[in-house]
This record gives structure tokens, sequence and C-alpha cells, in this order.
């Protein structure tokens, strides 16, 4: 299992648009992806899931990988949120 941590730095938080592209890079992977906010687990590659979070802007979330393909879907999805400009690993 892999686990990557990240903070919100988005006025909008993750909107519909990132929050798509997110769901559909998860969507390439065998691996399970969930992401972890508090006591809230949800599965990355639903879309109703991720919006359901209402992710704002200063929120840290962990993103946990589980799988055959989990280092390059970790390594793909920290790429993904960079280059989203939605936040920053910490």
């Amino acid at each position: 299992m892999i686990n990557l941590n990240f903070k919100i730095l988005d006025i909008s938080g993750l909107h519909a648009r990132p929050a798509s592209k997110l769901v559909a890079f998860a969507n390439k992977f065998q691996s399970d992806i969930f992401i972890h906010i508090d006591k809230a687990s949800i599965n990355c590659k639903s879309i109703m899931g991720v919006l359901s979070l209402g992710l704002s802007q200063g929120e840290t979330i962990m993103i946990s990988i589980s799988g055959d393909d989990e280092v390059e879907a970790a390594m793909e999805l920290k790429q993904a949120l960079l280059d989203l400009k939605v936040g920053r690993e910490i």
C-alpha cells in the first residue's frame, strides 16, 4: 500500500473539472484507490464520491493505493494532482 498526502491549494477546492480528471486517472488502474479525510473514505474511481467530499482550500487528504499496479498508479496520480494545480504533496 502506498499513501500520498496532499493539501488542497486551489481557491475553488477540488471542484468538478479537476475531480473528473482525477477520477479518469484513477480508473486507468486496477489498484484500489481511496481518498481519506477525517473519518470518511471514498473510492477515487467514483465521481459522485469525490464530489460528495466537498474538498475546500486548505484541507488535507490522504490517497491510499493498493494493488498490482500501485507504484505506477501512485506516480501518475501524484503527477496528475500537481499538473491540475489542485494541491501540493505534504
